[in-house]
């Protein structure tokens, strides 16, 4: 009897203790119903998510999205300076007009990259701005990514299929990255959440 009774202790304390571990052993952080996992692999090489939030619009939610790194980074410097694979993932919460959201991440790119790589970047705003309208709507659920692939070049897809060929030019990846984490970022409390800063 006694034996029974130091084993269901066991059993009671090992459950207290799983349901207490901190939220870095969990395999998905959830925001808005969305799962992000917490580590996946780029290209073979292993990364973890930095951070992930939610982009709200007034008091609407427009899209959850998780950074993902090969180190945590907690200042848009490191991430910006980070190497190996890199990727931004974004699940639409409510209706877009992609046409629409393309043009609203130029103007974010416009807002934050420093005036010397402007005319470097035109050609990949236009590419990417044709990219998003060629999508016409984005519905709830549906997915997009933004990866850095060393010795590749920016690659993004919508829902899970690349689109075109890679963008070559360096400071393109990181002239995206500052649409979320430049000066003038898209939501200061979503640039919050992606540096860890906040859940």
């Amino acid at each position: 009897m006694r034996w029974q009774s130091i084993r269901w202790m066991g059993a009671v304390g090992a459950l207290v203790l799983c349901t207490s571990l901190p939220s870095a052993w969990a395999q998905t952080v959830e925001h808005a119903g969305v799962k992000f996992e917490q580590r996946m692999s780029l290209q073979g090489t292993p990364v973890q998510l930095n951070g992930a939030g939610v982009r709200y619009k007034a008091i609407f939610k427009v899209y959850a999205a998780g950074l993902y790194l090969t180190q945590k980074a907690t200042t848009p410097e490191e991430v910006l300076a980070a190497t190996g694979p890199k990727r931004m993932s974004i699940t639409i919460l409510r209706e877009i007009d992609a046409n629409e959201l393309g043009k609203l991440f130029v103007r974010g790119v416009e807002d934050n990259a420093p005036r010397a790589e402007m005319s470097r970047l035109v050609p990949g705003l236009i590419r990417m701005g044709e990219i998003y309208s060629a999508h016409k709507k984005l519905a709830p659920g549906d997915t997009f990514s933004i990866e850095w692939q060393p010795g590749t070049g920016t690659v993004i897809s919508v829902k899970g299929q690349p689109q075109g060929e890679p963008f070559k030019e360096p400071e393109f990846f990181n002239a995206l990255m500052r649409i979320w984490l430049g000066n003038q970022p898209a939501d200061h409390l979503l640039k919050a959440a992606l540096l860890g800063k906040s859940s």
